[in-house]
């Protein structure tokens, strides 16, 4: 079993004993820590809520909402949801904060509360901090039977979310209904199934076929939208009678799409298209994660923009964002952040772009694809022993590589001409993760390998 608590929540593993797994006394702890978070820092007593479809959701939500009830909180539930509905609901319900009870990718045994601002966005560092602290001293006091909080029920946000990615300005109905798109989804059974296939028919989709839309949380194949889980569609495609494939993942912030003939347009490729589309409709800059593809870069800079580089993580993007003025940017694992909308990854705002993007280009999505600076990243690790200074070891890949520009804000980052590696220590294992990208899978396996060597021989030393 697993339990993970971190700066954005908790996440882990359904069952066990508590503090080991996430069983409801972890829950009703945290969800009530959260909630005095809110009561000290917001004059809204409401906060929103909403899952996936996880077959945990249910249970977990009912804990979370008593608990905040119990805590003199308002709550409204919009049950079956979305990460980006529920950051959108958030301010326009003028609630003082938002939870989201998804894993995201994870497998069907773990769920998680994502927990958001007043603004409907992530939480930050030292908010995450207060709220962890919170929970450890049990820092929070119940409400007399008199001032127990509401319980609301909401069913029409789906369809707000729809509407409200119908009146962005650059997403175009009538250019993408005029190109009669037939379409194939996996929407993994979880909330993207009530959603998606609503959403593209509202924007003019001629045909759509779907596949895993049950929203009954039983995930057909590993739910994180990468082409090793993703056989199905891809088959579905190869026979050529359809224009695209769109997958998301279950709490429908993360969006890959492929390509008429079954290939895959490239999970890092969905934030550099939409960012294209938008770059040629408006002047500005872009974010992305140290660890995100170089191709959102070059796209920038053929427009005349400034590509800026974050920490790894939605929060450290999104704040990017804000110091850069960007306007668009996400993370290469599909997230696409549009600040004319809300900033929080959003796979229907993305979906709306880049059907928009892709009918107004007026060819195939592969065509589309091959527009774009062709890179691959390589995704590695190294495992290290307990008693190995892991701070060290990056001190020293960092000095010996120091003629090189290099990128220290999150781990170590260094520029090679058009290649790049990212080492990154993980917070809870003694392990280096190593991102690398070139301009070919060899080349880029090949960098990794050299750093890799380059640890090894530090080690020895």
């Amino acid at each position: 079993m697993a339990l993970i608590k971190s700066i954005s929540g908790i996440r882990g593993t359904i069952g066990g004993k508590p503090g080991e797994g996430l069983s409801p006394l972890d829950i009703v702890k945290f969800s009530a820590a959260y909630g005095a978070w809110v009561l000290e820092n917001s004059p809204n007593k409401t906060i929103v809520l909403g899952r996936d479809a996880r077959i945990s959701g249910e249970m977990v939500s009912q804990l979370v909402a008593s608990t905040l009830q119990g805590l003199g909180l308002h709550v409204i539930d919009l049950g079956l949801s979305t990460t980006p509905t529920v950051e959108l609901a958030v301010p326009r319900e003028n609630a003082g904060g938002g939870i989201i009870i998804t894993a995201s990718h994870n497998p069907i045994q773990w769920n998680a509360l994502k927990l958001l601002n007043a603004q409907g966005e992530f939480i930050s560092d030292s908010e995450g901090k207060e709220v962890l602290d919170k929970a450890e001293k049990e820092d929070f006091t119940f409400a007399e039977v008199r001032k127990l909080g509401k319980y609301t029920q909401r069913e029409d946000y789906l369809d707000i979310h729809i509407q409200h990615v119908l009146d962005l300005a650059l997403v175009d109905k009538e250019a993408i209904a005029a190109r009669k798109f037939k379409v194939v989804i996996d929407c993994v059974n979880s909330s993207g199934g009530l959603v998606v296939p609503k959403l593209l028919t509202a924007l003019g989709v001629e045909v759509i076929e779907e596949m895993y839309c049950e929203p009954n949380g039983d995930f057909p194949h590993n739910p994180e939208p990468l082409p090793a889980h993703l056989r199905d569609i891809s088959l579905k495609l190869e026979n050529g009678n359809f224009d695209l494939g769109i997958v998301v993942d279950p709490d429908v912030d993360r969006l890959a799409f492929l390509n008429e003939d079954g290939s895959f347009f490239g999970e890092e490729y969905t934030l550099v298209a939409v960012a294209d589309y938008v770059l040629a409709n408006q002047k500005g800059n872009t974010v992305s994660n140290l660890s995100s593809t170089r191709a959102l870069r070059d796209v920038t800079e053929r427009h005349g923009g400034e590509y800026h580089a974050s920490a790894v993580g939605e929060v450290n993007v999104v704040t990017k964002m804000k110091e850069t003025n960007a306007i668009i940017g996400g993370e290469g694992n599909g997230g696409v952040i549009y600040p004319e909308s809300h900033y929080g990854r959003d796979a229907l705002v993305g979906i709306g772009l880049f059907l928009t993007h892709l009918a107004k280009f007026g060819k195939s999505a592969s065509r589309l694809r091959a527009t774009y600076p062709g890179y691959f990243i390589s995704k590695n690790k190294i495992e290290l022993t307990p008693s190995i200074n892991v701070d060290s070891i990056l001190d020293k890949i960092q000095r010996k590589y120091q003629n090189y520009p290099v990128n220290t804000i999150d781990g170590v980052k260094i520029e090679f001409e058009k290649e790049w590696v990212h080492l990154r220590k993980s917070n809870t294992e003694p392990i280096i993760r190593i991102y690398s990208e070139s301009g070919t899978s060899a080349t880029a396996d090949h960098l990794a390998n050299k750093i890799i060597l380059d640890i090894k021989e530090i080690i020895s030393e």
